[in-house]
């Protein structure tokens, strides 16, 4: 080692460190949501995924595949149980369907059934539709930086922008300075009241991303009562066209 260059060596590598820093130091709310986002989603994306509804008197477990482009464009297919197997839900933009194949029908949701249990879980039709509010609808601010998990987080204040057409008063989301993962959630009514909150655990590295491999969602006011997502499997940035989401393919897609 030459020793004469060591000290401008290291300078020079203090130097890219602080400017790494001073990076991420700008970084505004709206960008660290949308890292967050990106994160779990990529550009496009195929899953296998399982749910546990968790009651005080009872637990129902549902299986599917999914398959995602960007945030207008995703798919369920219905792997189990029997009874459910087979059903197809898409989300096309504004719009949302559901082939049922016993009957031989597709549905579309109407607003009315928007604030309802997906599958009769804690994630609501509204939430699949409007996921792609969280960047679009509200004004990102960092509220504050804190430890949370044993891990030095961003809390983003999320308030919606006039006229936005949603349900929540404010949002806050806690995402990871390192990775950039979204760990809790909240989200408040008209009347401020916290209505639900959800949590990301079981940090695994999937497609060569560290996500969340478990997300809980939990009803503020339920005692007893959440939603588990489970993430078995999980491929980003695949070929995969905005035809693909089509009334024809939920009736032949497995």
């Amino acid at each position: 080692m030459n020793f004469k260059s060591f000290p401008f060596t290291l300078i020079i590598f203090l130097f890219f460190i602080q400017q790494s820093v001073i990076c991420q130091e700008q970084l505004t709310g709206l960008e660290i949501i949308q890292k967050a986002d990106e994160k779990v989603r990529g550009k496009t994306n195929v899953s296998v995924m399982e749910m546990e509804i968790i009651r005080p008197t009872w637990k129902r477990n549902i299986s599917m595949k999914g398959w995602t482009n960007g945030l207008d464009y995703s798919m369920t297919y219905i792997t189990g149980p029997a009874r459910d197997k087979g059903q197809v839900f898409m989300k096309r933009e504004t719009e949302m369907w559901n082939w049922m194949p016993t009957i031989g029908r597709m549905i579309k949701i109407p607003t009315s059934m928007m604030s309802q249990g997906w599958m009769g879980s804690d994630y609501t039709n509204d939430d699949i539709l409007k996921e792609s509010s969280i960047v679009k609808d509200y004004e990102h601010t960092i509220s504050l930086e804190e430890k949370l998990q044993g891990f030095d987080c961003y809390k983003i204040q999320m308030l919606p922008k006039e006229e936005a057409p949603v349900i929540w008063s404010k949002v806050y989301k806690w995402i990871t300075k390192d990775e950039f993962i979204q760990i809790k959630s909240e989200y408040y009514d008209e009347d401020d009241d916290l209505v639900k909150s959800d949590f990301g655990y079981d940090f695994k590295k999937m497609d060569g991303r560290l996500i969340p491999s478990r997300i809980e969602i939990v009803p503020a006011d339920d005692e007893g009562k959440k939603t588990v997502l489970y993430i078995k499997e999980i491929e980003f940035d695949i070929e995969l066209k905005a035809s693909f989401f089509s009334q024809q393919n939920m009736k032949r897609i497995r």
